[in-house]
């Protein structure tokens, strides 16, 4: 049984959807981050960083923050979706990178300055809204000829697409990067995903182009 403390982000998404593909008992503990729940004195003993997700295996006692941790994790735990070693190992995990490091902060700051605080910081708007196209243009060429990031699919769909279901924060017409498009509809297509989508809570269907 995994404990896993979540709410309904992009990050927060992975893990639950990684759970449900795993098809692995766990209980969803919501830590809404609107009322600053994170900063709680018994969350910051699971999660130091004070971000979800964070998770936490009955099994063993082991406490995880930050999603990638987790989904490596659970993927070695369950021997899913991650393959075991080699080149296959590291493909995967190159493109999991490439999510940590550049689709989750860079479009997460298009989030807010084109979403939350459009007009305010027209200098930034510009900076982010190029980035986010650019990283769409990597994800397409990445695309182009294979079903998945790393041919298989993985955790690193699984960490990549919840933030490409903010695609109209990031001000992104999907039909501009046909791949990207076909690979978001097919993972939307699968009961984990769609499942997982709505952990902790249900809130607004998944966003289709």
């Amino acid at each position: 049984m995994i404990d896993l403390y979540t709410w309904t982000t992009p990050n927060g998404r992975k893990a639950s959807i990684f759970l449900e593909e795993l098809g692995v008992p766990y209980e969803a503990h919501p830590i809404d981050i609107m009322k600053d729940d994170q900063f709680a004195p018994d969350f910051l003993k699971i999660a130091p960083n004070n971000k979800i997700p964070a998770i936490v295996d009955r099994d063993n006692g082991m406490t995880l923050m930050e999603s990638g941790a987790i989904l490596i994790y659970l993927a070695d735990k369950h021997g899913r979706f991650l393959p075991m070693d080699g080149e296959p190992r590291y493909r995967v995990l190159e493109w999991l990178m490439w999510q940590m490091g550049g689709i989750g902060p860079f479009l997460g700051q298009a989030h807010h300055f084109l979403q939350f605080n459009k007009g305010k910081a027209p200098y930034a708007e510009e900076r982010y809204r190029k980035e986010a196209r650019r990283l769409y243009g990597v994800l397409d060429r990445r695309l182009e000829g294979r079903g998945f990031l790393a041919d298989e699919y993985s955790i690193a769909d699984i960490a990549t697409w919840p933030w490409i279901t903010r695609f109209a924060w990031q001000d992104i017409d999907l039909n501009d990067f046909p791949n990207v498009k076909r690979w978001y509809v097919e993972i939307a297509g699968r009961p984990a995903v769609q499942k997982g989508y709505h952990v902790p809570k249900v809130t607004d269907d998944i966003p289709m182009p």
